[in-house]
């Protein structure tokens, strides 16, 4: 498994400066599941959206990384069996993220019924790299 790229995407809902509305809710939704260290999601990784799990590119996601990595458990055990290189702890974002998984989906779900220009332009992108991935915006 690929360590996280140096810089989360430009579409990265853990990013500060991404709009608002680019992802579909579930895919947000997903992000407060990694907040609670005792739930369904504490020891599963998450990926970045670029690529599909089974693609050699596929990666950890670089923003979940910088917001989660530290306290993971699904991390730790990833670096323990030797999936994932210790190395992972160090990384840091050049980037603003959000704080938590909770702070990054509420401000993914703010606009999702009414995306930005800037949005709109990230989810066209998205979807012509990905058609089967779930993006916001369903015009």
């Amino acid at each position: 498994m690929k360590s996280p790229a140096p810089r989360p995407c430009e579409s990265c809902p853990y990013r500060r400066d991404v709009p608002s509305g680019v992802w579909a809710a579930e895919e947000y939704d997903k992000l407060r599941d990694f907040d609670d260290q005792h739930g369904a999601r504490m020891t599963a990784l998450f990926y970045c959206h670029q690529h599909d799990a089974d693609d050699e590119r596929s990666r950890l996601c670089a923003g979940w990384v910088g917001c989660h990595g530290h306290s993971s458990i699904g991390l730790r055990i990833a670096v323990a069996s030797g999936r994932v290189s210790r190395t992972v702890f160090e990384y840091e974002s050049p980037v603003p993220l959000f704080a938590s998984g909770a702070e990054a989906a509420d401000h993914g779900q703010a606009d999702i019924a009414d995306p930005s220009e800037d949005a709109a332009r990230l989810i066209d992108k998205i979807t012509a790299n990905r058609p089967s991935v779930d993006a916001g915006d369903q015009r």
